[in-house]
């Protein structure tokens, strides 16, 4: 989602004059490269996955962030399959409910970090992002603020590729040639806090509806936040009333090593936490909205009060709720979530040696189990397809990452050991010394 132009020219996987061999049309590729050269991912076991040719490698990205329990879980599957057998899906729309849906937003609720939180369940992360900046220019609605519709977001976000999670994204590169995008909103500098406070003042404090805002960027880095940077966004949104959205599709279920990972801040406290990947591991998709109490509050209070006329058809799938509940269960069970904390630091002793090759800028590691390894202006400006060559040297080593604009990232699942960190490191010196 983060790489550049010609991606798959870059990665030097295709041979132009090879025929097309596929009619599926990828997203974020190059399909002219792409369609002539895939990596056919056949199967998958615990950190490892295995190409149509019985390559193995170790998936170093959790597939897209999402993997944490790692691949070929049975018992996932054999709750998939239980549900299945009882009830597929339905609808769930109107007073329509199942119990897998009802239990799962239950669980989330109780562990959410607000009070009498209530679950909006959604497809994914997209759908997640698009949901809660509907509520939050719902909320001031109800509030007798209509005007108050402006939201803001920071560069190098990303929130998703639906129509307001593309307004509100801070990678340029996702934002341009689509033609008008949804007005009213605006990013900072994602590392300023004055930047952040300049911009409500000069929107206005009395138009701004929301903030959202990753508590480690993702997909547009990995840029660690500041000291103190997270509770000066929190201050900031009290002292002006502006609703804290916090988007943790990447950053929950246990890649900063807490549920939601905004726990990391135990005194920051959302009005919203977006979630979606960890929450199945990837099995199933599913994602959705933590909203607190007191925003939640008008829509609860009386029969014949104002509804939220938003949704996806698949919102509350009993299937997908089913493999969300066993997948917490494993995390509960297993003692995973903790692991995002418990890795971040050898994560960060393995990559940081990589900062002495003349090809890199910086290494950002340190906070949850994801880094990034950004290469230096020379090496990019030296060969554009720097990055990609580094990903494709990488993989020939046997490990996936993940490229970015200007450098690599890693998110391994939580069930890695030191070793796999060590050989991941590993590869991506592989890849800096073949591009």
């Amino acid at each position: 989602m983060e790489q550049p132009d010609h991606y798959g020219e870059r990665m030097a996987i295709a041979d132009q004059t090879r025929t097309q061999t596929t009619a599926y049309w990828h997203p974020f590729a190059d399909m002219g490269a792409v369609s002539r050269a895939e990596l056919l991912i056949e199967r998958g076991e615990g950190v490892y996955v295995f190409d149509a040719d019985g390559k193995r490698y170790l998936d170093g990205t959790a597939s897209l962030w999402y993997g944490n329990l790692g691949h070929g879980r049975r018992d996932i599957a054999q709750a998939v399959a239980a549900q299945m057998e009882k009830l597929e899906a339905y609808q769930t729309f109107g007073d329509f409910a199942n119990r897998p849906a009802n239990e799962l937003a239950a669980r989330l609720s109780a562990l959410a970090p607000m009070d009498d939180a209530k679950v909006f369940l959604a497809s994914g992360g997209g759908d997640a992002i698009d949901t809660a900046a509907k509520i939050a220019r719902r909320h001031w609605v109800l509030q007798g603020r209509p005007e108050r519709v402006h939201i803001i977001s920071r560069t190098n976000g990303y929130h998703g590729t639906h129509g307001i999670g593309t307004s509100i994204g801070g990678i340029e590169a996702n934002t341009s040639n689509w033609g008008p995008l949804v007005p009213h909103t605006s990013a900072v500098a994602f590392d300023s806090l004055p930047a952040l406070e300049q911009e409500i003042l000069n929107v206005g404090p009395e138009r701004v509806a929301a903030f959202f805002c990753e508590p480690v960027i993702g997909a547009g880095g990995v840029h660690l936040p500041p000291e103190g940077y997270i509770e000066g966004v929190a201050d900031l949104c009290a002292e002006h009333g502006i609703l804290l959205v916090v988007d943790s599709v990447i950053c929950g279920f246990g890649r900063l090593g807490t549920w939601f990972g905004i726990e990391r801040w135990p005194e920051v406290r959302p009005d919203m936490i977006t979630f979606a990947k960890g929450v199945t591991s990837g099995y199933l998709p599913l994602g959705g909205v933590v909203v607190s109490g007191e925003v939640a509050a008008p829509f609860f209070a009386e029969p014949g009060g104002p509804m939220l006329r938003h949704g996806a058809t698949y919102a509350g799938h009993p299937t997908c709720c089913a493999a969300a509940l066993a997948v917490l269960d494993a995390y509960e069970g297993e003692g995973l979530i903790e692991r995002g904390r418990e890795l971040e630091e050898p994560l960060r002793d393995a990559l940081a040696p990589l900062a002495e090759h003349s090809a890199v800028a910086e290494i950002r590691a340190g906070l949850g189990l994801l880094g990034a390894v950004g290469l230096s202006e020379d090496a990019l400006a030296a060969d554009p397809g720097a990055v990609a060559k580094v990903a494709a040297g990488a993989r020939a080593a046997g490990v996936l990452v993940r490229p970015l604009l200007r450098g690599v990232a890693v998110s391994p699942p939580l069930t890695v050991e030191h070793a796999h960190l060590v050989e991941l490191a590993s590869a991506i010196r592989a890849g800096l010394e073949r591009r």
